[in-house]
């Protein structure tokens, strides 16, 4: 129960700033220096009523009180509107508003009133209301207010919903289409609001529409620290009521104002009151201008709630008046689009014909707007677009925001366009930056560089650098990108012990978070194993049965193959590890997924084909190469073959040829002398056909019946005839009994250029790291790099054939 202090003050009572007393809640107790008590079962059950308190003017008496206090529940708390937003991102509340944390809402009025109006039943929406109070109650104290605060200069700060708004400032046509929280009206007093309340609950039977709507209007502009005592208020919640009732009798305008009034007040975005509105604008819709829909969208993206079915509609009202977007409008309805995640593809392709009519009048900030909506929205910009937008982030990078920069790098990093300009200017100005950019905007330049294969040490040694300080700052999220970028890129920056040993032990802090988001863990670990760490707690912990179970029942995301990824390389890297390993299950699962992922994408490409074929060619047949995944987790395959002591290919390959094929392949006896000059040519790369001609001249009939034109290996590689004089099937030099340990195993490296860093030759993670798992294996690498064969396939077939082996038979030796 609520009671009012009157206390003393000495001195002049005109003189006494305004400053609000403490209301506690008590039964009929005194305090000391207390002057009368009044308790709020005295003076809440008559509305009638109204409370005199006689001061004694020689003393100097005052009073303080809140006329909407009584009806609040016992601790009246601060109202967070957007405490739970859309994607599981909290929206940090602005200073000054009734949503700021920081400052506790206060309970009591500084007006002083010798009268109070108190309804005393509670209106059916009221409990809605009082169930968010009670969750967060708070109670001001006398010199606290401000006193807990975020520091401005605080780079960790950022306001998720404000950050994004900030281009909204920079023209005067968006004030005819966005909310704005700043707009500055005159402000109501407590007692105007008392007096609307109390209209309210007398003429509530009479109360026009036009009427209804201008109250919740009024009543937006109380106080901020009077708005959230509000939403408690009985009075308050048959307003509400009068409001649903005649919902089919307010016009578009008024509509609009109301969804006003409930973002200035801080309507909670899950309030039932809100699904009656949503439909009433849904029917309205069409009868609305594009600016009033802009408005009401933007809106319901303030209070923080999904409005799929408005979207929906709305979405289709564009994709018929699309073409008489302002630019402004234009935007706006982009921006709109990425917070809500949700969008036609056909319209954003409409969208981007737009962009590119409008492309010159766009500035920097409003550019990084259109990449940040195309982004949020997995919606993509075509390569010439993105090439634009690089050139006029180019021109003008030093005063582009830090914001507009990371939305910029984002777009680039999900088209995967190379604007080689931009990513230069980008290195020279960010390593500037970084220290003051916040831990989630350092993920996102460093995450870009990792997508796009950009290695700028000068970037990465910034990064690596500024975040062991402030590594508490990060996310699970953070930490997992930031690991897998500098794992991807091959880099370990010059402080790496510190860099990696902070990562690591908030790794540790983090791991209750980790079993949230199970994925970012195993991101983590992979981004750790492609620098060669291998944190065993961690990995027993991501190996084990129950989190392999959580993070195939939680994610969202396929992990199989992060899985199989990690336990393949810890068996290998790790040869003391005795914790956690796959299920064979698992590892099944993950090598047939992935094999059948490589083996469709490699026989996609004529290129590899015709090196396939030609190694067949080479060293005799199909039976001497093998093309499969030495390594199945590293996710890419290999040609292998492997050598005698002799260094001659071993036909190790038993599924090179169908079982009835192999049948059919006979040697016969054929009287063919190898002279030195003939060994000669052969070493010199001499065509087959020609070799088949001195065979033939000598024995006057082919060497070989084939049905598949089977080859006599060439070079190093070649058997003596007198070893196959007799006639042999190729399946029996393929038993075991015919086939020799292996003395030189060589797994050839098909390689392209998106396994290596952009413009350089320097692998990334994944590729090094199987690299070097294969040497572990006692395997030697040889590599067709692009750069070397590409070109070559559009010389003469000898000249392949002699590269091919030089690169086998050397590497052999």
């Amino acid at each position: 129960m609520a009671l009012v202090i009157c206390r003393r003050f000495p001195g002049s009572f005109c003189g006494t700033p305004p400053r609000p007393a403490l209301i506690k809640h008590h039964i009929n107790k005194k305090l000391p220096g207390q002057t009368c008590v009044l308790t709020a079962r005295k003076i809440r059950t008559d509305t009638r009523m109204a409370a005199t308190l006689k001061l004694l003017k020689s003393l100097g008496y005052r009073a303080f009180y809140s006329p909407f206090a009584f009806n609040a529940t016992q601790n009246v708390a601060y109202w967070n509107v957007r405490s739970s937003t859309q994607h599981g991102e909290q929206d940090p509340p602005q200073h000054g508003s009734p949503c700021d944390p920081a400052k506790k809402v206060k309970n009591i009025g500084s007006t002083s009133s010798s009268r109070s109006i108190v309804t005393t039943n509670s209106a059916l929406l009221a409990l809605e209301f009082s169930k968010a109070s009670t969750s967060k109650a708070s109670t001001w104290q006398p010199g606290s207010f401000g006193a807990v605060r975020v520091d401005e200069e605080d780079i960790e700060v950022f306001d998720s919903l404000e950050g994004p708004r900030v281009f909204l400032q920079l023209r005067p046509e968006y004030q005819l289409h966005s909310y704005r929280r700043s707009e500055t009206y005159q402000s109501l007093s407590v007692s105007e609001g008392e007096l609307i309340l109390h209209k309210v609950t007398v003429y509530q039977k009479n109360l026009q529409p036009q009427i209804i709507a201008d109250y919740f209007c009024k009543l937006s502009f109380l106080p901020a620290e009077q708005r959230s005592v509000l939403l408690s208020n009985a009075s308050f919640a048959l307003l509400c009521q009068l409001g649903v009732k005649n919902i089919q009798l307010f016009d578009t305008p008024n509509l609009i104002n109301i969804l006003k009034a409930f973002v200035s007040l801080g309507i909670p975005h899950y309030h039932s009151m809100l699904d009656v509105y949503e439909s009433r604008f849904c029917r309205q819709l069409w009868e609305m201008s594009v600016d009033q829909l802009l408005l009401v969208a933007d809106m319901w993206r303030y209070l923080g709630r999904r409005v799929p079915r408005f979207l929906k509609i709305f979405f289709s009202y564009l994709n018929l008046h699309w073409k008489e977007l302002s630019l402004s409008q234009l935007i706006h309805l982009i921006y709109i689009i990425g917070e809500n995640r949700q969008v036609p593809q056909d319209l954003m392709q409409k969208l981007e014909s737009l962009i590119l009519k409008y492309i010159d009048l766009i500035n920097l900030e409003e550019v990084g707007t259109i990449c940040l909506g195309f982004f949020k929205s997995s919606s993509s910009l075509s390569e010439f677009v993105m090439r634009k937008i690089g050139d006029l982030a180019c021109a003008d990078m030093q005063h582009l925001s830090s914001h507009a920069l990371v939305n910029i790098l984002k777009m680039f990093r999900f088209t995967h366009v190379d604007h080689i300009n931009f990513m230069k200017r980008f290195g020279e100005i960010a390593p500037q930056r970084i220290p003051s950019l916040g831990v989630q905007g350092v993920m996102h330049l460093t995450l870009a560089c990792s997508a796009l294969r950009i290695l700028d040490e000068d970037v990465m040694n910034a990064v690596a650098s500024s975040l062991p300080p402030r590594v508490a700052h990060c996310r699970s999220k953070d930490v997992a990108k930031i690991l897998w970028s500098f794992g991807a890129l091959n880099y370990k920056p010059p402080n790496a012990e510190e860099f990696y040993s902070s990562l690591i032990n908030e790794i540790h802090r983090k791991l209750p978070e980790f079993n949230q988001y199970p994925e970012h863990l195993l991101t983590c670990l992979l981004g750790l194993a492609f620098s060669e760490y291998f944190p065993i707690e961690f990995i027993d912990f991501a190996l084990s049965p129950g989190f392999v179970r959580l993070a195939q029942e939680r994610s969202t995301f396929d992990l199989t193959k992060e899985l199989y990824t990690l336990d393949g390389s810890v068996g290998i890297e790790c040869p003391d590890y005795r914790g956690n390993r796959l299920s064979s299950h698992l590892k099944q699962e993950g090598s047939e997924m992935l094999w059948n992922l490589v083996r469709k994408d490699m026989n996609s490409k004529p290129e590899f084909l015709e090196t396939l074929f030609l190694l067949e060619t080479m060293l005799g047949g199909p039976q001497y190469i093998k093309h499969h995944m030495i390594l199945p987790h590293t996710r890419s395959s290999d040609l292998e073959i492997q050598l005698d002591v002799n260094m001659k290919p071993l036909p190790f390959n038993k599924e090179a040829r169908p079982a009835e094929n192999v049948a059919k392949l006979r040697l016969k006896n054929v009287g063919v002398s190898l002279t030195d000059d003939l060994m000669n040519q052969l070493l010199k790369g001499r065509a087959r056909r020609n070799f088949q001609r001195e065979v033939e001249s000598e024995t006057g009939q082919q060497s070989m019946e084939v049905d598949n034109k089977a080859t006599v290996p060439l070079g190093d590689s070649l058997c003596t005839v007198a070893e196959k004089s007799e006639a042999t099937e190729i399946d029996g030099l393929c038993s075991p009994a015919h086939v020799q340990a292996p003395e030189v195993k060589l797994a050839i490296q098909f390689t392209n250029r998106n396994q290596y860093c952009y413009g350089s030759r320097d692998l990334l993670g994944l590729h090094n790291m199987k690299r070097r798992q294969l040497v572990r294996l006692g395997y030697r690498v040889v590599e067709l790099s692009y750069w070397e064969w590409l070109p070559l396939l559009k010389r003469t077939r000898l000249e392949k054939l002699a590269f091919l082996h030089e690169k086998v038979f050397t590497s052999a030796l």
